[in-house]
């Protein structure tokens, strides 16, 4: 599987996949790197280190969009201490205004409820995107502040 982004990509409907750690073969993680290494670090030109160790954990779940080859949509799940964040959010620039953000938040969700049923979720969001997040029932739980140079917001969702 190989991420190919900013190709036009929308032949139809995306197949999901909810994988453990060490479910991910080489070239999904690579995939999964790849795209958020793309809008992260260079679309929004935050320069960061994305690699932290924390995608291969035995308890980290992704949730994945693919079509045909391509990863199109991603997010990140980490338990621990009684609460599951939502992390690394991000669809393919290709795939923007479809739809595919409410989407990956859906079954981000489905597979936290499924995984960890009952426990909270926490999400650190962008700020310009707390409204979207306020739509999958996230409230701010505290003050704004700069990561890597990018206003966000925590938020929680019982």
């Amino acid at each position: 599987m190989r991420v190919f982004v900013g190709c036009g990509l929308n032949a139809g409907m995306p197949t999901w996949s909810d994988l453990a750690a060490d479910a991910l073969t080489a070239g999904q993680l690579h995939d999964v790197l790849h795209l958020r290494s793309l809008v992260f670090v260079v679309e929004q030109e935050c320069v960061y280190l994305d690699i932290d160790g924390l995608d291969l954990q035995p308890a980290t779940r992704h949730v994945l969009a693919t079509e045909g080859r391509a990863v199109v949509a991603v997010s990140r799940l980490l338990p621990g201490a009684g609460v599951v964040r939502i992390g690394r959010v991000v669809v393919a620039p290709s795939h923007r205004g479809t739809g595919l953000g409410r989407d990956v938040m859906r079954h981000s969700l489905a597979a936290c409820a499924t995984h960890w049923p009952g426990q909270p979720v926490l999400i650190a969001a962008q700020a310009h995107l707390q409204q979207f997040y306020g739509e999958f029932g996230f409230e701010v739980v505290g003050a704004p502040y700069d990561e890597d140079g990018i206003a966000h917001v925590d938020m929680r969702r019982a």
